[in-house]
């Protein structure tokens, strides 16, 4: 191949891969590789490197003569550099904090350009099916093509390659005496296909069928939508391009006509094999994905549906649709990502219903509602840990543990049966020194979790991040304390004491100085992490504090000993309770009783009787938002009454606080959604605080943890007269109005939640009160309980009034 048309195939190569744009003339040396977070690659063969810069590291890679380097391994605090010959297609991929795994995205890939002659990815078959003898092996086939007479081919292993530019692409000596040897059967990378039902698809095709325009996932118009790219990095929601978040049978796209919310986009099938999977034949793991037993009885004992028929039941989960979710005979199977698996059933009345499938080992089932205990904090280093954290120090999603998105990883429910290793819970399965989890984000491999030691005073004073807090700031008694003191809040990141020996005693050296320690931590480098002098600062985030590079020539670098900062007094903020609720997973229907006062912004709508008939959240020291159906017209303000601190409905606590109401606004437009403004300010203490209002326009992330309260109907399932809870997911609106859910009812002001095979829910007299969902370690006042087809039935999730499609109404009667 002409040497000079390389580097403009590789630009190719990555630009078609969709994992790589904007290569320039001028582009950086890492533009060649994918990064990951945490990541750690054991192996035996391995160079190490002491460098200034993570670029010169990636320079080092390139130029590596004692093996051909896939990888390099860089570790900023220490500017070590390990370049390395093995990759994630290669060797498993460990977690290891502070170091970070480049990998060459060309040997990442599984596709070929041409004639393949650059192809270096990992497959070793024949078209036929037949293994691929080993380049260096002279048995059965004594090649004429080897490792040493083509050492610039990559001719490793057995993988297939085109050393000698075959017309017919890469090829390999096969193990079969018969044939000496044979083409591969690798995908073109320029072929816009897709195999199984789209859902790793990542090409660039973005009109749908009717031939719309697709609208680019980052933008909320013209539909407004659950599908952001930010919040599901491991989705690929890249521009425009068509993709399948979702488990639809192909990729979609919302569209650009306002008059089409989305549509299905033609991507044909690829002729390579799919990827292949481990059938699990007797039990499941996880939600039972790769399950290809024989079970076709439902939970209530129904038999089911085949899965090629279309009575009693139509339906789109179909062997043509899903042809690699085994969907064989009427056998249960789980073809779009529920809980675990499924079938129609052959009763008209009951569409379909979970198979009872007996689980893998004695880990806990998916489907198990969870009831976090009481602590709110981990001891020791946390293995004992089984709250309901789900979200990262910094505020990334956790995978779930069962899943092998976007990370592969060995610590699943299987392997460790008695670590609690449900849904994408934070948990210590490793004896770690804290709970932790996988995340979302392809680019993180993992990170610890968002939680305190038990006997910790710390208090974030960092608000998060796209919040609104409505109270007043004179109502919000806190001492915060100076940046510059010597103490610490959380791991110090805004630490700018004059703290400068380590915690041996060590004096630190300057962050400007080159000795007796190279740096990449400098103030050029870094201008807004107070790099001053020789003091201890936290500029990369260490999660254990503020350290320094030491002036010992043996010690590169070390923590400092800095004590935390004590509030001088209570530290109140919307969203954050003072006593952390249970976030119970269970049902209010059917659920699970709160903890008292862990929902301060909770109020009860009562008549001038005192009797309670409906919700509302306290969003301002005067005014409470509730649902304009639970007004009624003829009734003067003077009617109502809202109590405040509160657990019990017979509301006999002594942190009761009585206000009446002064005003009703009703929304001007007719939509379930009204404020209440109270004859006086609510007195907000740790019983009675302020739940958040969302950003204007912002729509919940499907999957989003939202948790509804309130002294609803509970059907008889117990808990009556006490403040109930239950916790589940947020359905996207393109979800919930199929024609099997609630069939186009649901409007853009207004959101979906539940789950959709029921059994949790809102009820009569929980209308008008809170949906909030937790984020950023903070609850959001995320929608106002209105209205739903019964209560906790399957299929029929709540509908809840989206508060961020009001801010600006709420705002202007507020501060009106």
């Amino acid at each position: 191949m002409d040497s000079g048309k390389a580097p403009l195939l590789l630009c190719f190569l990555l630009y078609t891969a969709g994992v790589f744009t904007g290569l320039t003339e001028s582009a950086d040396v890492l533009d060649a590789y994918t990064k990951t977070d945490g990541a750690w690659i054991l192996t035996s063969m391995k160079i190490h490197y002491i460098v200034r810069s993570v670029q010169e590291c990636a320079v080092k890679c390139n130029t590596e003569t004692s093996f051909t380097c896939r990888s390099f391994m860089y570790i900023e605090k220490d500017q070590d550099c390990i370049t390395i010959p093995a990759n994630s297609k290669i060797e498993p991929i460990l977690r290891r904090r502070s170091i970070t795994l480049y990998e060459k995205i060309v040997y990442l890939l599984e596709c070929v350009i041409g004639i393949g002659t650059d192809y270096r990815g990992t497959k070793s078959k024949t078209k036929s099916g037949t293994l691929c003898q080993r380049w260096e092996s002279t048995f059965p086939h004594k090649p004429n093509i080897t490792p040493r007479s083509h050492p610039k081919a990559d001719l490793e292993s057995n993988f297939c390659r085109n050393p000698d530019g075959d017309k017919g692409g890469p090829w390999c000596y096969t193990t079969d005496p018969a044939k000496r040897w044979e083409n591969c059967d690798i995908q073109d990378c320029t072929e816009e296909c897709m195999h199984c039902s789209g859902e790793n698809y990542r090409g660039k095709i973005s009109t749908t069928e009717s031939g719309l325009t697709c609208q680019r996932w980052d933008s909320q118009k013209p539909h407004n939508h659950g599908y952001m790219p930010s919040v599901f990095p491991e989705k690929y929601l890249e521009e425009n391009y068509c993709r399948n978040p979702d488990g639809e049978p192909k990729p979609w796209c919302f569209t650009e006509s306002p008059a089409k919310r989305w549509e299905f986009c033609s991507v044909s099938r690829c002729t390579s094999p799919p990827p292949t999977i481990v059938p699990q034949l007797n039990c499941t793991t996880g939600d039972g994905n790769t399950y290809r037993g024989t079970v076709s009885v439902t939970e209530s004992g129904k038999t089911c549906q085949s899965w090629a028929s279309q009575l009693p039941h139509k339906h789109s989960r179909t062997p043509d649709n899903y042809p690699c979710k085994g969907l064989d005979q009427n056998y249960c199977r789980n073809p779009d990502n529920e809980r675990k698996p499924w079938c129609y059933t052959t009763d008209p009345e009951t569409r379909w219903e979970y198979c009872n499938v007996e689980s893998c080992g004695n880990e806990p089932r998916p489907d198990e509602p969870v009831i976090a205990p009481n602590e709110d904090c981990y001891e020791d280093n946390g293995s004992s840990y089984r709250g309901v954290m789900t979200e990262t120090i910094s505020g990334k999603k956790c995978q779930a543990w069962a899943s092998m998105e976007p990370h592969s990883h060995v610590k699943t429910p299987q392997n460790f049966p008695t670590a609690d290793l449900r849904r994408n819970l934070c948990r210590n399965p490793d004896g770690d020194r804290a709970p932790w989890c996988y995340t979302t984000d392809p680019s993180v491999r993992w990170e610890y979790c968002r939680i305190e030691r038990c006997g910790s005073t710390t208090v974030s004073l960092t608000p998060p991040p796209a919040l609104k807090p409505v109270v007043p700031p004179t109502l919000l008694t806190q001492s915060v304390p100076s940046e510059f003191a010597d103490c610490k809040t959380g791991s110090g990141i805004s630490y700018r004491g004059s703290v400068s020996k380590t915690v041996a005693g060590v004096t630190c050296q300057a962050w400007s100085a080159s000795t007796p320690h190279l740096s990449s931590f400098t103030p050029q480098a870094h201008p807004d992490k107070g790099l001053d002098s020789n003091k201890c600062r936290n500029p990369d985030g260490d999660v254990n504090g503020p350290w320094c590079y030491t002036t010992d020539p043996n010690k590169k670098w070390d923590y400092c000993q800095i004590p935390e900062c004590a509030l001088d007094t209570e530290y109140l903020k919307c969203g954050q309770p003072a006593v952390k609720p249970r976030r119970c997973f269970g049902r209010i229907v059917g659920g699970c009783v709160s903890k008292p006062h862990s929902w301060p912004w909770q109020i009860s709508l009562r008549d001038r009787f005192g009797v309670h008939f409906c919700g509302g959240t306290l969003i301002d020291a005067q005014w409470v938002l509730t649902a304009a159906h639970c007004l009624e017209a003829s009734r003067r303000p003077s009617f109502y009454k809202v109590y405040m601190g509160t657990h019990t409905e017979a509301a006999t606590e002594s942190s009761k606080q009585i206000r009446d109401v002064e005003k009703i606004v009703l929304e001007p437009t007719g939509k379930d959604i009204a404020l209440l403004k109270l004859d006086r300010p609510a007195v907000l203490n740790e019983k009675v605080s302020t739940a958040c209002l969302p950003d204007k326009d912002y729509i919940v992330p499907s999957g989003t943890e939202c948790y509804v309260t309130g002294w609803g109907d509970t059907k008889g399932t117990g808990g009556e007269g006490v403040l109930k809870e239950t916790g589940f997911p947020v359905i996207e609106n393109k979800v919930c109005n199929r024609p099997a859910y609630l069939n186009n009812r649901v409007k853009d002001h207004e959101m979906c939640a539940g789950n959709i095979e029921g059994g949790s829910d809102s009820c009569q007299g929980d209308s008008g009160g809170p949906l909030v969902c937790f984020s950023q370690n903070t609850f959001i006042l995320q929608g106002v309980t209105s209205w739903g087809l019964g209560c906790a039935n399957a299929m029929k999730p709540g509908v809840y009034a989206r508060v961020s499609k009001f801010i600006d109404w709420i705002e202007k009667e507020t501060k009106g």
